[in-house]
C-alpha cells in the first residue's frame, strides 16, 4: 500500500529526532477508513523515546480503536523489533514500509514477527465478558 507509505513519508517531517537525525513517519488506516498519523518523537533518555508506529497506534486507540479495527499501516522505514510486536498484538494485516532500496514492502504482521509471544487465550480480551465470575479488578461482576 505506497499510498500510506508516502502519507507516511510527509508526516515524517514532523518528527521530532534531535539526537538520531532519523525522521519516521506512520500512518494507520482503521477499517472503517479513518487515517491517524504518528511520528518518532526522541528523548535524551533514549528507552523513553517513541517510535511512529507505536504514536500512530496510540492516537487510533485514544479514538477508541482496538486490536483488529486497523487495516493497513505505512510507515517510511522497516519496523523495529518492538514495533513488530506492536503491529501483531494489534492484529493489523497489511504492514508497507519504504526498504533502504527505496521499494516498498508488504507482509502481515504474523509474518514479519514468526512465532511471536502473544497473550494467553482471554487474557487482554477487549471482549465484554458474559457477566459470570470477577472482572478485571477481581469483583464479581453484577447479575
Amino acid at each position: 500500500m505506497s499510498e500510506l507509505v508516502e502519507k507516511a513519508a510527509a508526516a515524517a517531517a514532523n518528527a521530532y529526532a534531535p539526537y538520531s537525525k532519523y525522521n519516521v513517519g506512520a500512518v494507520v488506516r482503521t477499517t472503517d477508513g479513518r487515517e491517524f498519523a504518528g511520528v518518532n518523537v526522541e528523548n535524551a533518555a533514549y528507552p523513553l523515546g517513541q517510535c511512529a508506529e507505536r504514536t500512530a497506534i496510540g492516537a487510533a486507540a485514544t479514538a477508541g480503536y482496538r486490536p483488529g479495527d486497523i487495516a493497513a499501516i505505512g510507515i517510511n522505514a522497516s519496523p523495529c523489533g518492538g514495533c513488530r510486536q506492536w503491529l501483531y498484538e494489534w492484529r493489523i494485516p497489511e504492514v508497507s514500509f519504504r526498504r533502504e532500496d527505496g521499494t516498498v514492502a508488504t507482509y502481515s504482521a504474523a509474518d514479519l514477527l514468526p512465532d511471536t509471544w502473544d497473550l494467553p487465550a482471554g487474557v487482554g480480551s477487549t471482549e465484554p465478558d458474559n457477566g459470570e465470575g470477577a472482572g478485571a479488578d477481581g469483583a464479581e461482576a453484577a447479575q
